[in-house]
């Protein structure tokens, strides 16, 4: 199967022929069909977070199922499935007191000794996040996907498997927003714009998007930001306090920058909650001051939003189909598997919001 392979931190993916293995006990083979180009991504291709190479990246994927192994019971062959990074063993601490986006149980790779699921000639393909979806065919663990409703298009479906579950779970699952609470989203990417909208289904109050591109800007209250803020402002703090009259309920960071979390933390009402989704760089750290901790603010983590994908995908899916969830305003461009570089280059440029890759 044709794969962009990445060899080395920094340097363009190389589109392989790479030998994907048959199902295995608990594995499903799947047909790809559509993969958003995600910053998590990037910031393993440009070796800002270390993984084993040669890998793979990609992990916003759907597709189809082609073959299934023994003992799989959550999908059949057919089915139309989004993946999700948040594979789980189902029986681990984490797993059982409903945390299952933590889970990090090694069940749901092959045993050390085993073929891999992937090989270049005779060199072994580290899969990245369990996934590796930028290749034609995926092989995963059946606690990686989830089957959907057919009518959902597979392009769109691609962006629930990281962008809206981490930015929708940001605001169901993780903030747990109370109808009429005020929400500051801070970037309005794919992730920011997910929460953004959550917000709005939630009931939110007042919901303000701070970013420094105008489009992104424009585009956050087409999806239900009711203000918007420039992040290059001097003010831009300020101006969401004063727009949410003494600072807001829920702060969301979805960059993943240093500067934007403090941002998160300062427009913070007392005992606001700030929400940290990207990936900042290694060794940063985000704190509270004295003062924010005698106000009674909090800031916690939203890994992958919390999720419960095999529950939570669907009723995202749901969300769409009933025309509450706008994904085809978040869909910036569709490529080839062959223009992959091209659209991290985009990325780099954080002009647009969401790339898809599209396999024939």
């Amino acid at each position: 199967m044709k794969a962009a392979v990445l060899f080395e931190p920094g340097t363009p993916l190389q589109i392989e022929d790479v030998t994907i293995s048959s199902p295995g006990p608990r594995e499903v083979l799947i047909r790809t069909v559509a993969v958003g180009v995600c910053r998590s991504d990037l910031h393993f291709v440009d070796g800002a977070y270390p993984h084993a190479l040669p890998t793979i990246p990609g992990h916003e994927a759907a597709g189809v199922v082609e073959a299934i192994g023994s003992d799989v019971s959550t999908v059949k062959v057919g089915d139309h499935v989004v993946t999700c990074l948040s594979v789980f063993c189902g029986h681990c601490e984490f797993c059982v007191t409903g945390h299952m986006h933590l889970c990090i149980d090694s069940s749901v790779r092959r045993p050390k000794g085993t073929a891999s699921r992937l090989m270049l000639g005779d060199r072994i393909v580290h899969q990245m996040l369990n996934l590796s979806a930028y290749a034609e065919q995926m092989l995963v663990h059946e606690h990686a996907c989830v089957a959907i409703d057919r009518d959902m298009p597979l392009d769109r479906a691609a962006l629930i498997g990281c962008a809206i579950t981490t930015g929708a779970g940001a605001v169901f699952n993780v903030a747990d927003v109370t109808p009429g609470e005020t929400v500051c989203v801070v970037g309005c990417g794919g992730i920011g714009l997910a929460a953004v909208n959550a917000a709005k289904i939630a009931g939110a109050g007042k919901i303000i998007a701070v970013d420094p591109v105008p489009e992104k800007r424009a585009l956050a209250e087409k999806l239900g930001a009711t203000h918007s803020v420039d992040a290059l402002s001097d003010t831009a703090a300020e101006q969401v306090v004063e727009a949410s009259r003494g600072g807001v309920h829920h702060a969301i960071e979805a960059v993943g920058r240093p500067q934007s979390a403090a941002t998160a933390v300062k427009v913070l009402r007392r005992g606001g909650t700030a929400t940290i989704l990207g990936m900042m760089p290694l060794g940063e750290k985000v704190g509270l001051s004295a003062m924010d901790l005698l106000a009674g603010k909090k800031l916690q983590g939203g890994l992958m939003g919390g999720n419960r994908f095999p529950v939570d995908i669907p009723r995202l899916v749901d969300f769409y189909l009933r025309g509450d969830l706008d994904l085809d305003s978040i869909i910036a461009d569709r490529l080839p598997l062959a223009r992959i570089n091209d659209a991290f280059d985009e990325l780099r440029r954080g002009d647009s919001v969401r790339s898809v890759i599209e396999f024939a």
